[in-house]
């Protein structure tokens, strides 16, 4: 059973796609992130992570404590989360960020990807989860 309710950062309602709302990472949020990560693997079932483009810079101490979790949790991250897929429909923008994405690819050890569309990113997440024998279906919702 997901105890979808107690995301507030993460849309859980298709999972094994898990949507991060960037529309809440507002400062301070780096705490509510790491109790929703932990919750998520404690789930041990494979999932992909999709989010879009940041409308904004994130603050020094979120991006502090949410690199500090990464790199603690790799091995078990890299256990669960099959990829990290982007979305960014601006092309430079998209060049942009699939070069930092092969920097936390490299740091972190979780395959990450950048595409332009929401419908692309459910496909690929979609291929992914086959690939990795994840039998639930993921939904169309989002």
């Amino acid at each position: 059973m997901i105890p979808k309710d107690s995301f507030v950062i993460h849309d859980m309602t298709s999972f094994p796609l898990v949507w991060m709302r960037d529309s809440t990472a507002t400062p301070g949020y780096a705490a509510q992130w790491t109790k929703e990560m932990d919750t998520l693997l404690s789930i041990s079932r494979p999932f992909v992570m999709m989010h879009e483009a940041p409308e904004s810079d994130e603050g020094h101490e979120d991006r502090k404590a949410r690199g500090l979790w990464l790199k603690h949790h790799k091995e078990e991250l890299g256990r669960y989360c099959l990829a990290m897929i982007g979305i960014e429909a601006d092309p430079l923008k998209r060049e942009a960020m699939r070069a930092m994405s092969a920097l936390a690819t490299k740091a972190f050890g979780t395959p990450t990807y950048v595409v332009k569309s929401d419908s692309d990113a459910r496909e690929l997440a979609t291929h992914l989860l086959g690939m990795a024998g994840e039998t639930e279906k993921a939904g169309d919702a989002h």
